[in-house]
């Protein structure tokens, strides 16, 4: 599943290519939003949520023109495309779930999970859940901390990956975010002497990977280098040489593969060692 750094870099580019022009083409290839036309509507902007996309179109203001907002979440599987002209699209038709065409590029939104058109009004309702957005402008360091220590018999592993106490990680940055803390995945949260720890290496991670194609945490993009414990199950730990271990963790409906090093992630409980925390890529 695509990480918040990847949505926001989506949004991004969304925005830059679609905000200010008219829509000449709208269609929305989803069962329950199939009839809306938002042909002549504007794109005001593209903005993340998370790992939500958020395209505003529309401002109420304009005839037959009203404030919408078009909400979609790449899940497993999804992705944005944009293309000039007539460019044949990278994926297939049948994928499609969105197409918008302005004058200048036509974007192709692909197997996207979700999809649907909520008015502007309503979308605190549908993000209202969130907790603060790692890369949002409006980060809250201290409330992440708070709703991330909430349940304290809950493994840390499973309390990142909650959208709902902060938003945009996902299985890469929980992994490595937990080793670079030095914390096991399936150690309580209310086991950990400092989760503001966690919480900033998280988000610098993030940060330092939201301009780059190629996500590192360890400073180096060559292949099969950029990770420290992610997709390197059973393969010698980069810092003590044990093998990285991998195992399913969360509820049977939710389950997701965790992978850490035994040796340098102790599920004992105390704060993370200062010596067990690496400088990430900056």
């Amino acid at each position: 599943m695509p990480e918040g750094d990847t949505v926001w870099r989506t949004a991004r580019q969304l925005d830059r290519a679609l905000s200010g022009q008219v829509l000449l083409e709208s269609d929305i290839r989803v069962p329950a939003f199939a009839t809306v036309d938002l042909t002549g509507s504007r794109v005001i902007e593209t903005v993340a949520r998370g790992k939500h996309l958020l395209s505003r179109i529309g401002d109420g203001a304009e005839h037959g023109s009203p404030a919408v907002t078009l909400h979609t979440h790449l899940k497993m599987e999804g992705s944005w495309h944009l293309y000039r002209g007539g460019s044949r699209w990278r994926r297939p038709a049948h994928q499609a779930r969105v197409v918008l065409r302005t004058a200048d590029w036509t974007a192709v939104g692909f197997a996207l999970g979700v999809t649907e058109v909520i008015d502007r009004s309503e979308e605190l309702a549908v993000m209202g859940h969130l907790g603060p957005d790692l890369l949002g402008a409006d980060w809250d360091e201290d409330e992440a901390v708070l709703r991330l220590g909430s349940r304290p018999d809950r493994p840390l592993g499973e309390a990142l990956l909650d959208q709902r106490n902060l938003a945009g990680i996902g299985n890469l940055y929980k992994a490595e975010t937990l080793f670079l803390a030095g914390v096991s995945p399936f150690r309580e949260a209310g086991n950990v002497g400092d989760l503001t720890a966690v919480v900033r290496i998280a988000r610098r991670l993030l940060m330092a990977n939201r301009e780059n194609p190629i996500q590192s945490t360890t400073g180096i993009t060559r292949r099969g280098e950029q990770h420290w414990v992610y997709l390197r199950a059973g393969r010698p730990c980069r810092r003590c040489g044990s093998p990285i271990q991998s195992a399913e963790q969360g509820q049977p409906s939710r389950e997701r593969l965790t992978l850490w090093c035994a040796h340098c992630q102790p599920s004992t409980s105390g704060a993370p060692g200062q010596d067990s925390i690496h400088s990430p890529v900056m």
